[in-house]
């Protein structure tokens, strides 16, 4: 199984919960998904508005041969400046994270090194109007190897 294989299958367990677009991707992705959460709370009626909660997670799935560090800090970058730029903090925002996935056939050792020191946050007011964090997750599709950020940690489990 190749790299687009394993993530094309990957990407029927997202399209349940995720908006998937494979046209129109942001270069260099093989394609992007989008989760938009819109939460309201209210007392007794729904005229009694207390609070909006927003969550939202912008993800960018990336395919290659043989992924290098510079092609890894590229696409992170890409995709934080990107996802950055929808993200549309107000009172209540709660967060918008970030979450780059590469699938490779092959992957360079020093990436495996230097991913767990990727880390990207931003706040919005002081964190009142929520946050944003940077997951980073990588799998070498030929041994079955995955490493991922401190934040990424809990996506492992997913890519197994």
């Amino acid at each position: 199984m190749d790299a687009k294989e394993d993530l094309e299958k990957h990407l029927i367990s997202y399209s349940r919960y995720y908006t998937i677009k494979k046209e129109n991707v942001t270069e260099p992705f093989y394609c992007e998904a989008e989760f938009l959460s819109h939460t309201e709370k209210y007392v007794l009626v729904k005229a009694a508005h207390i609070a909006d909660i927003d969550s939202n997670e912008f993800v960018y799935f990336h395919t290659s041969e043989n992924l290098t560090l510079e092609v890894m800090n590229s696409c992170v970058e890409k995709a934080w400046d990107t996802g950055m730029a929808r993200v549309k903090p107000y009172s209540g925002h709660k967060n918008s994270d970030v979450t780059v996935v590469f699938f490779s056939d092959k992957i360079e050792e020093e990436v495996f090194n230097s991913i767990k020191k990727v880390k990207k946050y931003k706040s919005y007011k002081f964190s009142l109007w929520g946050y944003s964090h940077l997951r980073v997750v990588i799998k070498d599709v030929s041994n079955g190897r995955i490493s991922s950020n401190y934040q990424g940690r809990v996506l492992k489990k997913i890519f197994e």
